[in-house]
């Protein structure tokens, strides 16, 4: 399939067409693959743990030759014990990341886009790991690298609802001394809960010598407030209920919504954690590609 028909399947509302998880996750990849050498990618490229490129001192016996037949590049194959990454997926699946604008909520939007990240860590050798939360741990399942662990993973996500109020800041904190040894932490939330409490558990991360990645996955209208008619408005999580007419609250719902963000990325770059914020409706190759500069710059 040519790349750009490939490249469709990094679109959030093709994806969710797709029957099942397993199948979402792969096209994803794939299609994150396929547009690697598309703008604004030129020259990045992944290096799957079966193979990686031939480098000097590299023992001529491991090159695998049916694949430099292919490629006219030597290749060399890659054993298990050469990665040793851990990676602690953190799902946020709270009944606030259950809000849709567009079709997709953003709990099926981080669904999909974790699905894609333990596909391509699994491909990759990585140990991967899954914790989903709401006010405390609903499941952890710890960092397996076998290929057998991903359909496990992956069933978790097939049903995953959002329910129950949101307590970030403890489950983190938990989860920092849960872990034994540095790895990486990747974090898919709305983070709608004390900004200063969930900084506080990030910074128990690093202070643990974890290294760290948020994707603060908000819907559009979360950040935009673009509603044209009157409503009522209801908290997911508390139930409570504001009758308004939009337009009128708008302007200052914005710059509170910039201030929140913006003091996130401030105290994330602050603290070498790396912040992506993410729309629902935006393509998953922003997301991926951060994750593998992410990889790449810590190593394995």
């Amino acid at each position: 399939m040519p790349a750009e028909d490939y490249r469709k399947y990094l679109k959030p509302e093709i994806i969710s067409k797709l029957k099942s998880m397993e199948m979402r996750a792969r096209m994803v990849v794939e299609g994150f693959i396929a547009g690697l050498h598309k703008s604004p990618y030129h020259g990045f490229s992944v290096e799957f743990a079966e193979h990686r490129q031939y480098m000097p001192g590299d023992e001529i016996k491991h090159i695998d030759w049916k694949v430099f037949g292919k490629t006219d590049r030597f290749y060399v194959k890659q054993f298990e014990e050469e990665t040793n990454l851990k990676s602690y997926l953190l799902l946020d699946a709270s009944a606030s990341m259950g809000y849709s604008s567009n079709g997709i909520n953003k709990l099926q939007y981080a669904s999909y886009l974790a699905a894609a990240l333990t596909y391509l860590m699994i491909k990759q050798r990585d140990a991967v790991g899954l914790l989903t939360f709401d006010h405390k741990i609903r499941k952890y399942l710890p960092p397996r690298s076998i290929k057998s662990y991903l359909h496990l993973i992956l069933q978790e996500f097939e049903r995953l609802e959002s329910a129950e109020v949101t307590d970030v800041s403890s489950t983190f904190h938990e989860m920092a001394e849960r872990i034994d040894r540095r790895g990486l932490v990747v974090i898919l939330s709305d983070l709608y809960d004390d900004p200063e409490k969930i900084m506080l558990a990030l910074k128990h991360f690093r202070h643990k010598k974890h290294e760290v990645i948020v994707f603060h996955i908000l819907d559009p209208l979360e950040i935009s407030f673009n509603f044209k008619k009157e409503a009522v408005f209801k908290d997911l999580e508390t139930g409570e209920e504001i009758a308004t007419q939009p337009w009128h609250i708008q302007r200052e719902y914005q710059e509170k919504v910039s201030r929140f963000i913006d003091n996130y990325k401030r105290q994330c770059r602050q603290n070498q954690i790396d912040y992506v914020l993410i729309n629902t409706d935006m393509d998953f190759d922003r997301a991926l590609i951060e994750y593998m500069i992410k990889r790449k710059r810590i190593g394995g």
